[in-house]
């Protein structure tokens, strides 16, 4: 046994090898490696946010996009609308030359007869026209049965 004074402190004997050896060793043992790799986790989370900021960039280009979409297709409903008013009234120049153009042959009231039907006439084809493909339309979207086809639907369609 060791002497000790008052105070408590070790008097005497130098420390046995084995307390010298168990002193030692906590201080040689290398610490245990964790179980994930530290760079991989840093790694990891540097793709996280390299993500979040592609997913902002991405929200922030199509953001963009859209405006520019939204401004080029009311552009573009403004020109249509316009070309449409343009064309009418090339129209109507068309047919007030047309009469004026025909007058001296058959007089104002048969210039203006005759402009007013070939209008109509072309009218009349391009509503035909028109319903002709609204039902051929209508007829393949109605079901998926084959119908049976008359000769005379056959020659609408045809048209």
């Amino acid at each position: 046994m060791l002497d000790t004074n008052k105070d408590g402190d070790d008097q005497g004997s130098a420390p046995s090898p084995d307390a010298v050896s168990s002193a030692q060793e906590p201080s040689q043992q290398t610490p245990p490696a964790p179980a994930y790799n530290e760079s991989l986790v840093e790694e990891l989370g540097a793709v996280i946010d390299d993500a979040k900021l592609y997913a902002t960039a991405e929200l922030a280009f199509q953001k963009t996009r859209a405006k520019i979409l939204g401004k080029s297709v009311g552009i573009a409903a403004g020109a249509v609308v316009l070309a449409l008013i343009l064309l009418h009234v090339t129209i109507i120049a068309l047919a007030v030359g047309l009469v004026l153009a025909l007058q001296p042959l058959v007089g104002i009231w048969g210039a203006i007869a005759i402009v007013v039907g070939v209008m109509l006439i072309g009218v009349a084809a391009l509503v035909m026209a028109a319903v002709s493909k609204g039902r051929l339309i209508s007829e393949m979207f109605a079901s998926d049965e084959p119908e049976s086809v008359s000769p005379e639907s056959a020659e609408d369609k045809a048209e």
